[in-house]
């Protein structure tokens, strides 16, 4: 016996034009493949390496990295027991040609604000910046240099991240180059453990990037 909701849910679709039907119909059908392709896309991603994950390798890590990149460290028996926060500053340059230095703004804190007392934070809010940092070390070796294919893309990705988050100007005044560090802080051990912490951060400091007319517009859509 059907419910009061699904007569009412029929009885709608019953009133819409042919056209409006099919419309209705095309839209779900695009989002039921949408959804069945991402789905399949992360179960390939995590799944153990097989005949199909080794031929399609290519567009699984196209599509996967780096918003859909799996992270399990949190569950792993030994999880971070640091704090790492990224931090950015910019080069200005002004009308008359000169340029100046903006201070550190630690984007980490910013996205750690916004997120606390909030209920339902967004994706963005939450893993943007950190998948972006965990992207760029784990493409880079500890000179900087590129250690595999994604390094040049990790580096794209963290210099529009942080143009976006900064602005493309400010006060007037273009952005022309930024700077990204990051500040690593060990979380302080319970009092009940023998393990020590340290007392100062340390930092990770990486050269200036320049920025690009597509990192600006990149940023004017965000």
């Amino acid at each position: 016996m059907e419910s009061d909701d699904g007569h009412e849910r029929a009885g709608a679709l019953a009133g819409l034009s042919l056209p409006a039907r099919l419309v209705v119909a095309a839209g779900a059908a695009v989002i039921a493949v949408t959804a069945g392709v991402h789905l399949a896309m992360v179960f390939l991603h995590v799944a153990p390496s097989n005949t199909v994950t080794k031929q399609n390798a290519a567009a699984i890590d196209d599509y996967i990295y780096p918003e859909y990149e799996q992270n399990w460290k949190f569950f792993a028996p030994n999880p971070l027991q640091q704090n790492v926060a990224v931090q950015a500053r910019a080069e200005l340059a002004g009308p008359d040609g000169r340029t100046t230095v903006t201070g550190w703004t630690d984007l980490t804190a910013k996205d750690g604000a916004a997120i606390r007392h909030n209920l339902l934070p967004s994706h963005t809010q939450q893993n943007e910046l950190r998948r972006a940092w965990d992207f760029y070390t784990n493409s880079h070796d500890v000179k900087e240099a590129p250690n595999g294919l994604r390094g040049d893309l990790s580096e794209q990705y963290i210099r529009r991240i942080v143009v976006g988050r900064l602005g493309p100007e400010q006060d007037g005044r273009s952005i022309s180059r930024v700077q990204v560090r990051a500040m690593t802080t060990l979380v302080a051990p319970p009092v009940w453990s023998d393990e020590k912490g340290g007392a100062k951060p340390a930092y990770r400091v990486l050269g200036w990037w320049p920025v690009t007319a597509a990192d600006r517009t990149e940023a004017k859509n965000r």
